[in-house]
């Protein structure tokens, strides 16, 4: 699926804390909710939810600052697992199949361990897990953001399409040179396509708190509900082994599904390595 037939079917909710946009597909069965992460937004999934349609009713939500979503004041995790759920409470979707990649894990997980009643499943890919949040490789542009430095740089590259493949969102791909002109428009032209966008994913940046899933790990130790992890090996600010961690912590996870080679915005770039799984998952 191409990203312009993924946001022509983009809407939006009008919803307590302000406006959320999210893109629907499917009318299956059951109900799934997908999480991106930063820098993406909900049209991360398009390629997982053109082949899981048939099966559920498919929301992928653009997190604040992302996609069609208006920032908030609150851009910490923990406050964008509110927004999660104000929209799966103004669209009445009930029991949910989580999907989570990138810092959408750590939303995810924020969500699950504060209401695992609202969870039929919880699928996590590469992402960020207590203890390696914010991962140490981010450590140098969460510093350059705290300085204010960050958001030029951002307008620069998302103003110029001979650095999108070069720009700090390719080490997300393993092939950067084939994702479209027209998904790098979509993911950069939000959080970089002026100094006011720029400065709201500073901020979001510098929202990052270890604290934040410091705070459930109890709660993820108490979490029964069936998780599947599928995790790409290439990953150096997600490796393998905080897979592993996740299995051990959650007691609804029992194995940790490894793609070889794979980098952390791996259900775009390879979705045939996470969609059997993910039926199989749904239905087990």
């Amino acid at each position: 699926m191409d990203i312009s037939t993924f946001t022509a079917k983009r809407q939006r909710l009008a919803a307590k804390g302000g406006e959320i946009a999210y893109t629907e597909f499917g009318d299956g069965p059951r109900t799934a909710l997908f999480i991106h992460g930063l820098g993406t937004s909900g049209a991360l999934w398009r390629q997982v939810i053109e082949q899981v349609s048939d099966m559920a009713r498919c929301v992928a939500i653009d997190l604040p600052g992302h996609g069609a979503t208006p920032p908030r004041e609150d851009l910490s995790v923990a406050a964008l697992a509110d927004v999660a759920a104000e929209l799966a409470d103004g669209l009445g979707l009930g029991q949910v199949d989580l999907v989570a990649n990138d810092t959408g894990g750590a939303v995810a997980q924020v969500f699950a361990a504060r209401q695992p009643e609202r969870l039929r499943t919880l699928t996590l890919t590469n992402c960020d897990t207590d203890g390696n949040f914010p991962p140490p490789e981010f450590a140098p542009v969460i510093e350059i953001a705290k300085k204010g430095e960050l958001a030029a740089m951002f307008v620069a590259v998302a103003g110029d399409s001979a650095a999108w493949r070069t720009s700090p969102l390719a080490a997300g791909y393993e092939h950067p040179e084939n994702t479209s002109d027209e998904a790098w428009r979509e993911y950069l032209t939000p959080v970089g396509g002026t100094i006011e966008r720029a400065r709201v994913f500073e901020r979001i940046l510098c929202s990052l708190d270890p604290k934040d899933l410091a705070a459930i790990d109890g709660a993820l130790r108490a979490l029964d509900v069936p998780t599947l992890i599928v995790w790409g090996t290439g990953d150096e600010a997600f490796g393998v082994e905080w897979a592993h961690r996740l299995r051990d912590t959650i007691p609804g996870a029992k194995a940790v599904i490894e793609v070889e080679g794979a980098k952390t915005f791996f259900p775009e770039e390879r979705p045939d390595a996470l969609v059997p799984h993910l039926r199989a998952h749904w239905v087990s």
